[in-house]
C-alpha cells in the first residue's frame, strides 16, 4: 500500500461523564471503495475480529475471540453501528463507524460509547485504532484510470 494512513484519537467526554473513545483514520480510496471492502469477509474480520462478519440491521455478529453484538444500524457507503461485548460476561457497548468523504479519500471515524472503565479506554484505543489499520491495509490502492489521449496499441 502506497498511502499513509493518518490518525486521530481523541478521548472526549459525555455530559453524563461516561468517557467516550474516539478513533480516525485517512485513506486515498473513495468512500465506495472502502465500503466494498469493509462489507467483505476480510473487513467485517479487520474491524471486529477473525470469524466476524456483518449482517443487516438486527443481525447478531460473533468472532472467534468471543467478542460478539448485534449491529444496530447500517446506512451503506455511510455508517455501521454495532453493539459490542468483549466476552460473554461484559455489558453491551456501543461502536460507531462513520465513512466520510474527504476530498478524493475517505475518513475513517469509530466512535467508542459506554466505556465499562476509564481504565480500559488505553487498550481500547489500541484495539480500535488496529481495527481501523487493519482496513485501511485491506483496501487496494486506487488504480489510474488509462490515458484515453492515447489509442491502445495495435498487435498486428
Amino acid at each position: 500500500m502506497t498511502a499513509t494512513a493518518e490518525a486521530n484519537e481523541v478521548p472526549t467526554e459525555r455530559p453524563q461523564g461516561a468517557p467516550v473513545l474516539e478513533v480516525s483514520r485517512g485513506l486515498p480510496q473513495p468512500v465506495d471503495k472502502v465500503w466494498q471492502v469493509l462489507t467483505t469477509p476480510a473487513g467485517a474480520e479487520a474491524l471486529l475480529g477473525k470469524g466476524a462478519q456483518l449482517g443487516g440491521k438486527g443481525e447478531p455478529w460473533r468472532s472467534v475471540d468471543g467478542s460478539h453484538g448485534v449491529v444496530r444500524s447500517y446506512h451503506p457507503l455511510e455508517q455501521v453501528r454495532i453493539s459490542w461485548h468483549p466476552d460473554e460476561h461484559s455489558p453491551a457497548t456501543l461502536v460507531e463507524l462513520h465513512l466520510i468523504p474527504e476530498g478524493e479519500g475517505t475518513r475513517l471515524s469509530l466512535r467508542y460509547e459506554q466505556l465499562p472503565d476509564a481504565v480500559l479506554s488505553q487498550n481500547l484505543r489500541q484495539r480500535w485504532g488496529d481495527a481501523l489499520g487493519r482496513i485501511v491495509e485491506a483496501t487496494p490502492d486506487v488504480e489510474e484510470p488509462p490515458d484515453l489521449a492515447e489509442p491502445p496499441e495495435v498487435q498486428a
